[in-house]
């Protein structure tokens, strides 16, 4: 169960799927947006995409009341709408397990699970770094994390059995050999938006341009709006939506990234490093920070320590302990593999 909010959630299930077909395991993706009645997902996907991108503010006062607050709502307002129809869905597929890749659907279930609904496990894949209250339902079975602290904060939330997995990236994500640390030219550097092209990229695209050092290359995903705005600055490449974003960090010499999703899984799976750099509100910036903690990234807080970042990969030893840090990650067990071991 996952939700087409962005692109994230919907390519980790749909890979997912792919990786589990080849071991013999049939599964089916449903977006948990269309079990709400009266075109209420499709409304949620447009209000969350006019908020993160115009105002940005409203996302963040949204995200510290429903999905950090002790205070808030014990349950998303949404749950119990989209409940019925996901018990209706489980009736007429009897799968043998139920996995989400998405916190509401990581509600629903374990709302349904926990009042005796849903016959069947249900396990929560929680793509974030960074775990907000919201993914933590106690009526869910299991759940797969990307680190050892979103593990330890699971169990200590939920009581709940708790694995780490390997980020589910695709396989075009495989390793590559190391970008050169200096020659001739600026360093092209992934500047990314996410798949709705979010964040005040252009602004970080112009520091970089400034620098005479780096290339920024603006991933600007579907939003024209931004790719013509980027596409002004000058020493700047700007470009859309890319099926093949693999082949854009084949020469990149970093990603500075601005919501900590899939595009930063993917970078690390490449051996590409990862700067946190003006955080979108909420999830972006908790998992900025929280990729920090971790290791697996840095966190610049303003232009000055953006560059510096930058700069200090110019040293092999510090680029090879970045890299080795995020690599190290996908020696964990796959998904597929805890999945498979899971399943009655």
């Amino acid at each position: 169960m996952s939700a087409s909010m962005g692109a994230g959630h919907d390519r980790v299930a749909c890979e997912l799927t792919r990786r589990l077909a080849a071991i013999g395991i049939e599964s089916e993706v449903i977006d948990v947006l269309d079990l709400l009645p009266l075109r209420l997902g499709p409304g949620l996907r447009r209000c969350y995409a006019w908020t993160v991108r115009h105002a940005p503010w409203v996302y963040a006062g949204i995200y510290r009341i429903f999905f950090t607050s002790s205070r808030g709502p014990a349950i998303s307002p949404l749950t119990v709408l989209a409940a019925s129809r996901l018990e209706r869905a489980v009736r007429r597929r009897e799968p043998a397990a139920l996995l989400s890749t998405f916190h509401l659907g990581a509600q629903v279930a374990g709302y349904l699970r926990r009042r005796g609904r849903l016959p069947v496990p249900s396990l929560v894949m929680v793509t974030d770094f960074a775990v907000h209250r919201l993914w933590l339902h106690p009526g869910n079975d299991g759940y797969l994390c990307l680190t050892p602290a979103a593990v330890r904060d699971v169990r200590a939330a939920t009581g709940r059995p708790a694995w780490c997995h390997a980020p589910v990236v695709g396989p075009e994500f495989g390793r590559r050999d190391t970008v050169p640390v200096s020659g001739p030219g600026p360093r092209p550097v992934l500047v990314a938006a996410g798949s709705w092209g979010v964040g005040r990229v252009d602004r970080t695209a112009r520091v970089l341009a400034a620098s005479g050092r780096y290339l920024p290359v603006v991933m600007c995903g579907s939003n024209e709006r931004l790719r013509r705005r980027v596409g002004r600055i000058g020493a700047c490449v700007a470009v859309g939506w890319r099926e093949d974003p693999a082949e854009l960090m084949t020469s990149a010499y970093a990603l500075v990234d601005n919501a900590s999703g899939l595009t930063c899984k993917e970078a690390l799976a490449a051996g590409v490093p990862v700067i946190g750099h003006r955080p979108i509100p909420g999830h972006g910036a908790d998992g900025a920070r929280a990729m920090a903690r971790a290791g697996l990234a840095r966190y610049a807080r303003d232009a000055a320590e953006l560059l510096a970042s930058l700069d200090g990969l110019g040293l092999a030893s510090e680029r090879d302990r970045q890299v080795a840090r995020g690599r190290a990650m996908f020696d964990r067990p796959s998904a597929e593999t805890v999945l498979s071991a899971l399943l009655p």
